[in-house]
């Protein structure tokens, strides 16, 4: 399973990407609010910190006018990659720059009808938000097996990126199901690595390493 981060903190990505755990970045408008930052600087800040996709999405409402926006943001680095609304708009666009050859992301999919639509416009990247359906009640990672179903029945080349990733389970739940990419914060990332028995066991090694009285250098 590839890991992109979901944040514009670009101090974030860059400690991340020294992991060599980081695959690739999300964006959105609101975390490009929440950074206070230019949101083109910001873009291709963080393309320079990852060579893989980084996901910058449009806020127009029409094709022809995410079409213009999407002009812009390519120029931003050879690694972006296009985020465009689920909606009929949407995949208009999706399909006008997948014939181009450029990688695009169709976010805010809820439902597997929808992932179908996507997959079938060409998008290289379906983000279903788990998170937001587990919120209202819904069961946001059987809608991932849904999509895992029928991508695979019909051979789809279109990524499920599991997004609104809340807690290192929806991460465990996504890759068990087959999931291609699961999008978070970072701060889930790195709680993926945290389990009390690992905290216990090197407090011991410590403990026991300290009475030998022995040094390593």
């Amino acid at each position: 399973m590839k890991f992109f981060a979901d944040t514009a903190d670009t101090a974030e990505i860059a400690a991340l990407a020294a992991t060599g755990l980081l695959d690739g970045v999300t964006t959105n408008p609101s975390l490009i609010h929440k950074s206070g930052r230019n949101f083109l600087e910001v873009i291709r800040e963080i393309a320079q910190l990852t060579p893989g996709p980084v996901s910058a999405e449009v806020v127009a409402s029409t094709t022809a006018e995410m079409l213009r926006e999407a002009a812009v943001l390519r120029k931003l680095g050879e690694n972006i990659c296009i985020k465009l609304p689920l909606t009929m708009d949407g995949l208009t666009a999706c399909k006008a720059l997948a014939d181009d050859g450029v990688m695009v992301n169709v976010t805010l999919c809820f439902s597997a009808n929808q992932a179908l639509l996507a997959a079938k416009a060409g998008a290289a990247f379906i983000s279903p938000f788990v998170g937001r359906l587990d919120d209202i009640g819904y069961d946001g990672m059987a809608l991932i097996e849904d999509i895992k179903i029928i991508y695979d029945n019909y051979a789809f080349d279109t990524e499920i990126l599991v997004a609104s990733v809340r807690h290192p389970v929806h991460v465990l739940q996504a890759a068990k199901l087959g999931a291609d990419v699961a999008t978070m914060p970072p701060s889930v990332i790195r709680a993926l690595a945290l389990h009390p028995l690992t905290d216990k066991g090197l407090a011991t090694f410590a403990d026991d390493w300290a009475k030998t009285g022995q040094s390593i250098v």
